[in-house]
C-alpha cells in the first residue's frame, strides 16, 4: 500500500461526520487491501457487525457467502475481497429493519477510495443503495428488473437483493436468481479467486 492510501484508511476509520445522526460511536467497519480482486458493496454495518467490529456477522453474511461459493476464511482475506459498503457505520433501525446507510459517508469517502481501487475482476452490488450509486440511471425500474437485467452490467458489476432473511419472500418468487444469477457468479467468483 502506498503511504497516501494507508492515510486515507486511517482517515477513514477515524471518520466521525456523521457522529450527531448515529445511535451509537461511529465505528465504521470495512475491508479493504489493494491487491482485492473481488468488490462487494453493501448497505451499512448491522448492530451485530458493529458490535463485533466485523461486516457481515449475521445470516446475511452467511447467506451472501453461500451466494458467492467461499468460506468466511475467504471472504474475510482482504487481499482477495473487499468490503465496502456504502455507509461505514451502523445507522439505527427503523420499524422494518435498519435506516438507510448515511449519505454523507459515500459521498465523503466513496470518489478517494476510487481513485486508488481500480484493478477489481468483479464488484457486487448488495441492495437498492449499492445499485442506485453505481449503476444510477442505468439501472431498471425496480430492483427485481436490474438484478434480472444482470448480464448487461457484467463482467463490471452484478447488481443482487440483500442477502437478509428479510427477502426470503422475494427469494421464493423469483427461482431464476439461483440458475440465471447465483451459478454463473460462483463460477465467475472461482476462476477470480484461482487465479490469485
Amino acid at each position: 500500500m502506498s503511504e497516501t492510501f494507508d492515510h486515507l484508511i486511517q482517515e477513514i476509520k477515524n471518520c466521525r461526520i456523521c457522529e450527531e445522526h448515529l445511535p451509537l460511536e461511529p465505528r465504521p467497519i470495512f475491508q479493504i487491501a489493494q491487491q482485492a480482486k473481488i468488490l462487494i458493496v453493501g448497505q451499512a454495518p448491522g448492530i451485530r457487525a458493529h458490535d463485533a467490529n466485523k461486516p457481515f456477522n449475521d445470516p446475511s453474511g452467511d447467506r451472501l457467502r453461500d451466494w458467492m461459493g467461499v468460506n468466511e476464511l475467504t471472504f474475510y482475506d482482504p487481499e482477495k475481497i473487499a468490503l465496502l459498503p456504502m455507509g461505514f457505520c451502523y445507522p439505527g433501525t427503523a420499524e422494518r429493519g435498519d435506516l438507510p446507510p448515511r449519505p454523507e459517508c459515500a459521498q465523503q469517502w466513496r470518489p478517494l477510495l476510487e481513485h486508488h481501487l481500480k484493478d477489481f475482476e468483479l464488484t457486487l452490488l448488495i441492495g437498492q443503495y449499492a445499485i442506485k450509486w453505481y449503476l444510477k440511471k442505468h439501472m431498471q425500474k425496480n430492483l427485481t428488473e436490474t438484478v434480472k437485467s444482470g448480464s448487461d452490467y457484467w463482467p463490471d458489476y452484478v447488481p443482487l437483493p440483500h442477502p437478509s432473511p428479510r427477502n426470503n419472500i422475494w427469494l421464493s418468487k423469483n427461482p431464476w436468481f439461483e440458475v440465471d444469477v447465483i451459478a454463473p457468479l460462483q463460477l465467475k467468483i472461482k476462476s477470480i479467486l484461482d487465479e490469485k
